[in-house]
């Protein structure tokens, strides 16, 4: 089957439209962490810890942000106090190639820079 053909200008679109769902500091970070982590139980505080830098108001934005748009599940579990548990959904782990090709240019990157 032939690939249909893209204009410039709606590949630009598409482009734009990904940036926006993955765009910022830490979206593709959350999603790599929980992507390499898929049997274990990944609670609010232990992502916060995980993810060096990370305030709690913004990774409560960013998984909110992913749940939205398909990419995190949010689990409430029957605990005291109440937790709180978070997973990549099988259309987040589609990201994973785009993570795993950004991985791999930023350690060639970091190598190229230090060469020089």
């Amino acid at each position: 089957m032939e690939k249909e053909k893209t204009t410039c200008s709606e590949q630009l679109i598409a482009l734009r439209d990904s940036l926006e769902v993955l765009g910022g500091k830490w979206k593709l970070q959350i999603l790599r962490y929980l992507t390499n982590r898929p049997g274990e139980i990944n609670h609010f505080k232990k992502i916060q810890r995980e993810i060096t830098g990370i305030s709690a108001k913004v990774l409560s934005k960013e998984l909110k942000d992913m749940e939205d748009n398909l990419l995190v599940t949010r689990t409430v579990q029957n605990t005291k106090p109440v937790t709180v548990a978070y997973a990549v959904t099988d259309y987040g782990k589609t990201v994973f190639p785009v993570t795993n090709t950004l991985v791999e240019w930023g350690i060639n990157h970091r190598k190229k820079i230090i060469e020089k």
